[in-house]
């Protein structure tokens, strides 16, 4: 008889561990599927930051310089399209990565000063007979005013004032930082943009070489800069790559001693994240 009950309180014993064991391995599991749907929501959240905002900012951007041609009068004669700046990468799903929902390619406190100078309208050397048209008025605050458009690059971007990340650089648009010249005045007419997310405009900016054209559109009027030099890497806070006469406040020597008319792209540098800060300068040729 007693070894009839040991024989049964083994077994019993047994079975307690065999279920303690599939308890582990149902939480094991629990949580494997938990992982993997996290996993997949973070994926579709990517996928979303990453292209489907580019397609969206894209298109935006582009109906966008279409009204602004059509309320030139100019049509669609001087050429629309992202390209290769920002319709590249964005058809591809690239970008992102660290700058996505975290990109703001602006120059830290650096929304004023600058302003810019009235000139006259001046005529090219040679004595041309058409005038290089004088400065373009300053518009309202977020409204878009301008395209730029870099033929290296195939980019056409509209222009709109201010450089707020949800009204302005998340649509697609170069914002046109406070306080900095306007189009064919003297001084600085300084753009930030993104480089990943949002249309990314100014992704491939980097590209952009010494005698590269930036053509700058407003209502109808035509301002040529012509690229002279590029700072690869600067800090944030460097605000003197918007100054009227740009230079580096953190790279001695880097940009311009003489008064002008110019003009800088500011975006974030390296590619997926907003550590640094990538500029290009150009003057106004006359």
């Amino acid at each position: 008889m007693r070894a009839v009950r040991d024989r049964v309180r083994v077994v019993v014993q047994g079975g307690g561990r065999r279920g303690r064991g599939g308890a582990v391995a149902r939480l094991l599991w629990v949580g494997a599927e938990a992982i993997t749907t996290v996993g997949v929501v973070v994926a579709l959240l990517v996928v979303h930051q990453v292209w489907w905002t580019n397609r969206q900012a894209v298109a935006a951007a582009q109906e966008q310089v279409r009204e602004l041609e059509r309320a030139w009068g100019t049509g669609t004669g001087m050429g629309t399209g992202m390209g290769a700046g920002a319709g590249a990468g964005a058809g591809a799903g690239v970008g992102g990565g660290g700058g996505a929902g975290g990109d703001v390619p602006v120059v830290e406190g650096a929304s004023s000063g600058g302003g810019s100078v009235p000139v006259a309208p001046r005529r090219p050397a040679g004595g041309g007979e058409r005038a290089v048209p004088g400065p373009a008025p300053a518009p309202a605050r977020e409204e878009a005013y301008a395209v730029l458009r870099v033929p290296r690059l195939g980019l056409t971007v509209p222009v709109a004032q201010g450089v707020d990340k949800r009204t302005v650089l998340d649509k697609g648009y170069a914002g046109h930082y406070p306080g900095t010249a306007q189009p064919g005045a003297a001084g600085n007419f300084a753009l930030a943009g993104h480089r990943n997310t949002h249309g990314e405009p100014f992704r491939y900016i980097n590209r952009l070489r010494v005698g590269d054209e930036l053509l700058v559109d407003v209502r109808g009027r035509r301002y040529t800069y012509v690229v002279g030099k590029v700072l690869d890497e600067t800090t944030e806070r460097d605000t003197g790559v918007i100054a009227p006469v740009p230079h580096s406040t953190v790279r001695p020597g880097a940009g311009y001693t003489e008064a002008g008319s110019y003009i800088t792209l500011t975006t974030c540098t390296p590619e997926y994240t907003s550590k640094y800060r990538l500029v290009v300068w150009g003057t106004l040729r006359s």
